[in-house]
């Protein structure tokens, strides 16, 4: 199996979610063993996705270098990923990625318009080979384990009537990730979305680009698009914050209540010893290699 690019660009504008600011951002097809790499031309600086380079946690995953960040870049991440695409350059003018309608469907979309390029140089994986775990005091739990498939697995409870214990198993193919993941969109609570305007964060948001609800109800007029999009949507944050793995990850992801936060802890913690992983070169390891082609045979 081949590394992957897109076959040409894709420029779009949108607003940023937290600033609320409109921002062009341009996809640019990259050369083989470039990986993926942010770029803000109105600095002039060139952010390499890469764990050392995560700045911030708290409300979103933010990159940054030198002074210069990239903000909410989950969601972009985790339809390039799940795409399977190796080598991109992402081009803002601005420091916050495009929110679109709060899920990663409008990225799917734009990816399927231009299609997929497959590269002369051999895809490499990251396959788990010890369990990792991250957890804290009050039960937030993340974890890696071996696995001969793609496996995102995540459970949720929160104290609210529309919501309550959420569980969603996904094993991975595009298909399956365009039909069931990429659709479900961020959400967040009334009263928490009028603290962050206090603090200048959630400037963008909207009942366009989220999922609101008060201490009863979803306030979106359209109300939800699965009954558990909000798990579902969990996943979704997941799979982009993976992407900081470098690699296509093989193995199982398992979660209770995680966080952007938890997911970072992860894949450093993966790192600290060569024991917990492999990279694996996809022309060589047949039995990975079938994982691959059977989870992206329906991304070119």
């Amino acid at each position: 199996m081949k590394q992957r690019t897109i076959k040409k660009p894709i420029e779009i504008v949108g607003i940023g979610l937290h600033k609320g600011v409109p921002v062009t951002m341009k996809l640019e097809p990259l050369e083989e063993n470039m990986g993926i790499v942010f770029y803000r031309k109105d600095e002039g600086v060139t952010i390499p996705l890469k764990i050392e380079n995560v700045v911030d946690t708290k409300m979103a995953t933010v990159i940054g270098k030198d002074g210069v960040i990239i903000s909410t870049i989950e969601h972009l991440l985790s339809a390039i990923y799940a795409y399977g695409i190796d080598n991109l350059r992402i081009i803002l003018d601005n420091d916050e990625v495009p929110v679109l309608d709060g899920s990663s469907s409008g990225y799917c979309l734009l990816i399927d318009e231009v299609g997929i390029k497959e590269q002369e140089a051999t895809k490499k994986a990251i396959k788990v080979k010890k369990d990792v775990q991250v957890k804290t005091d009050e039960g937030k739990i993340v974890s890696l384990k071996p696995s001969h498939h793609i496996v995102y697995d995540f459970s949720i409870n929160f104290e609210h009537p529309v919501i309550g214990e959420q569980e969603f198993r996904f094993d991975y193919s595009i298909k399956e990730y365009k039909e069931n993941i990429s659709k479900a969109r961020t959400f967040g609570f009334l009263h928490e979305v009028q603290y962050l305007r206090s603090i200048g964060l959630a400037q963008g948001g909207s009942l366009e680009n989220a999922i609101v609800l008060d201490d009863n109800k979803v306030l979106n007029p359209e109300g939800l698009r699965y009954e558990n999009e909000f798990v579902r949507h969990k996943i979704l944050d997941a799979i982009g914050d993976m992407a900081l793995l470098g690699y296509t990850m093989i193995g199982e992801y398992n979660a209770h209540a995680g966080s952007h936060h938890l997911n970072h802890l992860l894949t450093k913690k993966l790192f600290e010893s060569e024991e917990n992983y492999e990279i694996v070169d996809l022309d060589t390891a047949e039995a990975e290699s079938k994982v691959f082609e059977m989870a992206f045979a329906h991304a070119n």
